[in-house]
């Protein structure tokens, strides 16, 4: 096969900028960007209200709305010109007497704006309500002991480091050792936007095969789970304070001697539903109550919303819970060979070390488009690990 002459690529880098002027085109209509202005300058002109700042509450919802407004419209304006910039670099390039000197320049140009239209294309496909939202994730060991603990460990470390690479802020908040290694389940915090729509995509089971580290030098698979909920908001539920159980012991985690001294961590129990929750991340008791009271909330909120979704499944045909997650969702194999393979999807990579450090954002990218074609696997649903 004959190599591909500079002026050839550059032709190739224009048609491919033209065509990709054109998907964003579709998109920017389907999104109504005229109507996203006029929904700015309502929020805008409300804001302006001396009554909206009287409801601190109100004031910091619509002021997060109108900022993912803005940022939405602004994101598809820029690429719409970045896409036009890119084939017309191009254009120009053909024109000069020497165009091998532009093509780098073009392909870089062109590659900046295709990834960025993938990020907000994968972005639009996170349409619940929630999804824009904070999220609270809690990480459990499962079947295999100190390995499974290990594990769960590793988990942890993985999601942190994803947070790390994405921009998202990650805060332990409780978290409780094994007898010898890792953790028996860790509970954290993470902001930012769209951090709950996207972590939703990595709930349920992990699998991990490997060699045990432990002393039995024999291969060894251990499960652990995620869960995530969306954080909810003060407004959205009040809880009974007669409905409550609630115990003070001492930290069991890091925090220096004063946590270790005092009985700062607090326990949740939320007798009518059964759930508990429990955060010793503060060293202040007052703070620890406070943050188990928002994750009881997030949680009553999402039994709620899965009451509903139990109800309508006839008519729905899937659960919620059961699409984002909630069974046997990912292989990762460290013996005999290193592979993570998505157990929804197929998607997979030879990569283990780099999805171990939070290199994952293709999983969910490749899992949140297998649910809008319907090619997501079934498998097994249930959330429990056995």
């Amino acid at each position: 096969m004959a190599e591909i002459t500079p002026r050839q690529g550059l032709e190739e880098i224009k048609r491919n900028a033209e065509a990709l002027s054109e998907r964003i085109a579709t998109i920017t209509r389907d999104l109504d960007l005229p109507s996203l202005t006029e929904e700015i300058t309502k929020l805008e002109k409300e804001l302006e209200s001396p009554d909206v700042w009287g409801d601190p509450e109100k004031a910091a919802d619509l002021n997060r709305k109108l900022a993912r407004l803005r940022e939405k419209h602004q994101t598809w304006s820029d690429l719409t010109s970045m896409a036009q910039g890119a084939a017309d670099f191009a254009e120009l390039a053909l024109a000069e007497d020497d165009p091998s000197s532009y093509l780098k320049d073009a392909r870089e140009e062109y590659e900046k704006v295709s990834i960025g239209v993938e990020k907000e294309e994968t972005k639009l496909l996170l349409s619940e309500p929630e999804d824009p939202g904070d999220a609270i994730c809690s990480i459990q060991s499962g079947a295999g002991g100190t390995d499974a603990q290990d594990w769960a460990a590793m988990l942890l470390r993985m999601y942190l480091r994803y947070c790390e690479r994405v921009g998202f802020k990650a805060t332990v908040i409780d978290e409780h050792p094994g007898e010898q290694a890792g953790l028996k389940s860790a509970t954290f915090e993470v902001q930012g936007e769209y951090a709950y729509g996207y972590l939703k995509c990595e709930e349920g089971i992990h699998r991990l095969v490997r060699i045990s580290p432990f002393g039995q030098n024999r291969r060894e698979t251990s499960f652990a789970s995620l869960d995530v909920t969306p954080v909810a908001e003060e407004a959205e539920i009040e809880i009974d304070e007669n409905d409550l159980k609630i115990d003070t012991y001492r930290s069991s985690g890091a925090g220096g001697q004063h946590v270790n001294k005092t009985d700062s961590a607090v326990r949740i129990t939320h007798i009518p539903s059964g759930i508990v929750v429990s955060c010793q991340n503060e060293r202040s008791q007052h703070k620890n109550k406070a943050t188990a009271l928002k994750i009881l909330k997030s949680r009553l909120i999402e039994q709620e919303q899965e009451k509903l979704a139990a109800a309508s499944e006839a008519e729905r045909g899937k659960k919620h819970k059961i699409q984002f997650g909630g069974g046997h969702i990912r292989n990762y194999f460290l013996h005999p060979r290193k592979q993570v393979k998505d157990a929804r999807t197929g998607f997979e990579t030879g990569n283990a070390d780099r999805v171990l450090d939070g290199d994952i954002q293709d999983f969910i990218d490749t899992y949140l488009r297998s649910v809008v074609s319907g090619n997501v696997k079934s498998g097994n649903n249930e959330k429990k690990i056995i």
